[in-house]
């Protein structure tokens, strides 16, 4: 009862084991010739997250543009602003709805999806701590993956539709996709907003084409098969466009990587164990994946070699989730242990010159809607 939710727990030791190879089967000749950055193999900061629901098939973290971290504890939605180190509460749906299943902000940074066990989707303002709209009619059951393409908000459901929603318009239904059988566990819009991928505990990968207008049963551009397990983790690469690395369950326990063009599975990699979440540096060649049993760890690699970089433990129990900052340096890990993490993985960011906005903001006409 007197625990703090998103509290600072005490630092975790220092690790005894050796930097940066520990555990690691590549051997000392294979090992890169160039001075290395430091990786820190503890992590940066850890916070409490009391009753995450420890199911792999969901997605209960994100962090948006604004750097805040958005996380689901049963049927709470909290804000921790990794600016001002400060956590707020955003929504705490009543039973009959929860609990939450997905959260995902949207491209600006203040408004945030939030998907639920009762097969609705919220839209909040988390600036004014306000509830924009409700989407229903879509699901028949609970919505555990959420993705943006500007104003279209994509839903994943235990149903096993995908569906694109206008959050712009009454009417916000404005593509399903049919492809999957059981439920969809991952959903990620490429950066060009053209493509989406999919995975589903069907142990199928879907690429779609957003401007495809195929027939329902056949729109999708390319169906891959050799996961042999539920596909939840995938991610684009920053510096390959048609590049998509993805990874599979416990029954899998690999990371593959998918030329979308081609449909050609360019590499694969045992990892041995089940894979929850990848992340790509935005300024390295560099891939972090997460796991389950037996060692709950992240796992840092080098692209295309596929050598062990790094190898972080302090969770306890298998990650389920992991999001990036903003700047592209920090990474969060949150764990079925209830615990929140902090990793200085991807070192210093590269500075950017500011891109002048050029779209409309995709939230404009969403208060006028009830």
């Amino acid at each position: 009862m007197n625990r703090r939710i998103l509290a600072f727990k005490d630092k975790p030791p220092t690790p005894l084991r050796g930097f940066p190879y520990e555990d690691s089967s590549v051997s000392y000749e294979a090992r890169p010739t160039k001075p290395l950055r430091h990786i820190p193999q503890t992590s940066e900061r850890t916070l409490d997250a009391p009753d995450i629901v420890d199911d792999y098939y969901l997605n209960l973290l994100d962090w948006g543009s604004s750097n805040v971290l958005s996380i689901a504890l049963g049927s709470t939605v909290y804000l921790w602003d990794a600016s001002q180190r400060r956590t707020s509460e955003l929504v705490t749906v009543d039973d009959e709805f929860g609990p939450v299943t997905s959260v995902k902000w949207a491209p600006d940074g203040k408004h945030v999806a939030v998907g639920l066990n009762n097969s609705d989707v919220q839209l909040w303002d988390s600036t004014a701590n306000r509830l924009l709209r409700t989407l229903r009619g879509g699901h028949q059951s609970r919505v555990g993956a959420l993705d943006w393409n500007k104003h279209i908000l994509t839903t994943g459901g235990m149903d096993g539709l995908i569906i694109n929603n206008d959050v712009r318009m009454r009417s916000h239904i404005v593509k399903t996709y049919r492809g999957h059988s059981h439920e969809v566990c991952g959903l990620k819009w490429s950066a060009s907003g053209r493509h989406l991928a999919s995975g589903g505990d069907d142990n199928l990968l879907y690429i779609w084409d957003k401007s495809s207008t195929a027939s329902p049963t056949t729109q999708w551009l390319h169906r891959f098969e050799e996961h042999r397990a539920a596909v939840k983790a995938l991610a684009w690469c920053p510096f390959q466009a048609n590049l998509l690395a993805s990874g599979g369950g416990g029954g899998d326990q690999c990371i593959k990587f998918w030329n979308t063009q081609t449909g050609a599975c360019v590499s694969s990699v045992h990892t041995g164990s089940q894979v929850s979440a990848l992340l790509w540096n935005k300024n390295e060649r560099e891939l972090l994946s997460s796991h389950g049993f037996t060692q709950n760890q992240l796992t840092l690699w080098k692209y295309p070699s596929m050598v062990k970089m790094a190898e972080l433990r302090g969770h306890t129990s298998r990650v389920l989730s992991m999001a990036q900052s903003p700047d592209g340096c920090t990474v969060a890990s949150a764990a079925g242990d209830e615990t929140l993490r902090l990793w200085n993985v991807f070192g210093t960011p590269e500075v950017k010159k500011k891109v002048p906005k050029s779209n409309p903001e995709p939230f404009a006409h969403v208060n006028r809607i009830r």
